[in-house]
């Protein structure tokens, strides 16, 4: 997703993140070759997640953001007993299949005591270059129909698009500050940061 095509470092049995646009990063990916599917039964994977917090040289950090797969299954379970007081985005679609699965994730987040900071809807729509207009692709009303439920608030709606691709610098999801959907992560970011610090 940043375009990182180094590894990270280990040094007397500390793992060090590999670090770019100020992000430092630790992924499951850096540990399997070629793009290989990680078939991984929870144990392990449970077993890496914690090798993640109690093996990697963090350093300071001003958050610690872990990208879940979707649902409820071995890794949200056992982040859920590792971190007993994390805060939760949940993202979803606009389709109604898609916040249904984000809603079981929302359920057991509320009922193992973490805090919902909101809902992001991804692929909200597509917005063409030539006429602005809008068209909602995945359809409409997922985002809203969530925070309904688990009693949240909207965060953001990022519509579908990709950055401008830097062959110099490739980092194929990350948007320049001035793109307007990189705008709009920024904004999603201020609401993070307003409801953390209430």
């Amino acid at each position: 997703m940043m375009g990182i095509e180094e590894r990270p470092k280990v040094i007397a049995d500390r793992i060090y993140p590999v670090e770019r646009f100020g992000v430092k990063v630790i992924s499951m990916g850096f540990f399997v070759e070629d793009n290989a599917p990680v078939i991984w039964r929870g144990p392990m994977l449970g077993k890496m997640l914690n090798q993640f917090f109690t093996e990697v040289e963090w350093g300071d950090l001003d958050y610690l953001v872990l990208d879940l797969p979707p649902g409820t299954g071995d890794v949200a379970l056992d982040l859920h007993t590792m971190l007993p007081h994390s805060k939760e985005i949940l993202v979803t679609t606009p389709h109604a299949t898609a916040a249904f699965v984000a809603a079981r994730a929302g359920t057991m987040a509320i009922k193992t005591h973490h805090e919902i900071l909101g809902v992001v809807e991804n692929m909200a729509y597509f917005e063409s270059r030539v006429t602005g207009e809008k068209e909602y692709v995945f359809g409409t009303g997922g985002g809203e129909r969530l925070t309904e439920e688990l009693k949240t608030d909207l965060l953001g709606q990022i519509p579908l698009g990709q950055p401008d691709i830097d062959k110099n610098d490739f980092a194929p999801s990350v948007y320049a500050s001035e793109h307007p959907i990189g705008q709009i992560y920024e904004q999603i970011a201020k609401r993070v940061i307003e409801k953390k610090t209430k």
